[in-house]
């Protein structure tokens, strides 16, 4: 794991090619904020069995990346609503940004190694 640097202005200046409104998996978020309370925040996640791709995650945003771009965006979750969470088990509202033709194909397996990624590590920890 590997901490990053800002992405924000990087987002920002980016066009987006289309933005859909998302929600977050509750239990992928709550192994999120696990690993956030663990190791804080920007986490970079690096070795995710997805080729070149990695993924940033902070309080405001996670973004998949291409490494070998230059970090390029290709898809973020972005106005990640958890703020007044009720309940641990309900999904958190979001929205995701599209960034790349093809990304909607990544949704699923970026969510998925993420969630087993840090699963692992914070199981190596305990």
């Amino acid at each position: 794991m590997v901490m990053n640097v800002d992405m924000d202005a990087r987002l920002a200046d980016m066009p987006i090619m289309a933005q859909r409104p998302d929600h977050l998996d509750a239990a992928t978020f709550n192994i999120w904020r696990r690993a956030r309370g663990r190791w804080g925040h920007p986490l970079r996640l690096d070795g995710l069995g997805l080729k070149q791709m990695e993924l940033i995650l902070c309080d405001r945003y996670w973004v998949c990346v291409d490494a070998f771009q230059h970090d390029c965006p290709i898809l973020a979750w972005v106005d990640i609503e958890d703020s007044g969470r009720s309940s641990l088990h309900e999904p958190i509202a979001c929205n995701l940004n599209y960034y790349h033709f093809a990304a909607s194909a990544l949704r699923g397996p970026v969510l998925k190694a993420m969630q087993d990624c840090l699963s692992e590590r914070l199981k190596a920890e305990s």
